[in-house]
């Protein structure tokens, strides 16, 4: 159970604040000429995605389509070829998506309120909040999951949050949240990146560097000794191999070489011992079914891009 913070928060405000001033990453979708539509781009991607292999992939995107009216026109070949092997290739369908309704019902500009952004396609709680905050200002809680982390070790104790967000440890990212009326909400914006941070680059969940966090002195499960994880708290891992994920992204990986092989070709093909020739035809037939592929006369290619379109 998550408990109410122990200490005042506003001390760890000021500390994690001042911290990220001097320690934040320069990453391109900080910087103050970074479009609302390039911070979208980024919480996209950033997705169950580390900062290394989004990188290139979102300068590649912005250069193809630095504005939502591009993205929106965009051939999804296209845009799921530039996505490459950023996993989960369905948040490529979704931005598309997401762009054509900024279009269609923003006049081509993307929306500021948590709540405008929450409406488009495949925006969930915490993208919509992240964009209000970091494109425009907005002094939205936002929580991912080193925010959580941050949370669960400084104000609970906790060595880590567990797999699920609860309601507790949503009451906790409000009690602890800077007051957003105060300074323009500017404070409130800071605490969000600035835990995040520290989750990303100290407060890791493995390998913790309590030696460099600057708010070791206040963090209540360092006080407590850095208990271990309890079963509870632990998350376990999904092996890669054999799994529909991995079949999916090698058909996915098969497909951005171009061309339209023959459906039993493309999949006998695949270098995956593990996957039988049934889960790679289901997970073929699922990719279909989410708009990833097409299939026209026993061949196999990336939406628009079959010869015969």
């Amino acid at each position: 159970m998550t408990a109410a913070p122990a200490l005042s928060p506003e001390p760890v405000h000021q500390t994690l604040t001042s911290w990220y001033q001097q320690a934040a990453r320069e990453l391109p979708w900080r910087r103050e000429d970074c479009s609302p539509w390039g911070v979208l781009v980024s919480e996209t991607m950033l997705q169950q995605t580390p900062v290394s292999r989004v990188l290139p992939r979102w300068e590649e995107w912005m250069r193809r389509w630095p504005e939502p009216v591009d993205t929106a026109g965009a051939p999804l070949a296209e845009l799921l070829t530039v996505w490459d092997r950023l996993g989960y290739p369905r948040r490529a369908l979704r931005l598309q998506q997401a762009a054509q309704a900024i279009v269609e019902f923003h006049d081509g500009e993307v929306p500021q309120t948590a709540d405008q952004l929450r409406a488009l396609p495949g925006v969930g709680e915490y993208t919509a909040a992240a964009v209000a905050c970091f494109a425009f200002g907005q002094p939205e809680v936002v929580v991912d999951t080193n925010i959580r982390r941050v949370h669960a070790r400084i104000f609970s104790g906790q060595a880590l949050p567990g797999k699920t967000f609860t309601a507790e440890q949503r009451r906790l990212a409000r009690d602890v949240f800077p007051n957003p009326e105060a300074d323009g909400g500017q404070l409130a914006c800071t605490w969000n990146i600035a835990a995040m941070e520290l989750g990303a680059l100290i407060c890791t969940a493995r390998s913790p560097a309590c030696s460099e966090c600057p708010a070791a002195q206040l963090c209540a499960w360092r006080i407590a000794g850095s208990p271990p994880p309890t079963e509870e708290q632990k998350t376990r891992g999904q092996s890669w191999a054999g799994t529909d994920r991995q079949v999916r992204g090698a058909i996915m990986a098969a497909l951005r070489t171009g061309g339209a092989p023959e459906r039993e070709e493309l999949l006998s093909d695949l270098q995956l011992p593990a996957a039988d020739l049934d889960q790679r035809r289901r997970c073929l037939e699922s990719l279909v079914a989410d708009g990833l592929a097409e299939e026209l006369q026993g061949r196999v290619a990336l939406p628009g891009a079959h010869p015969s379109c």
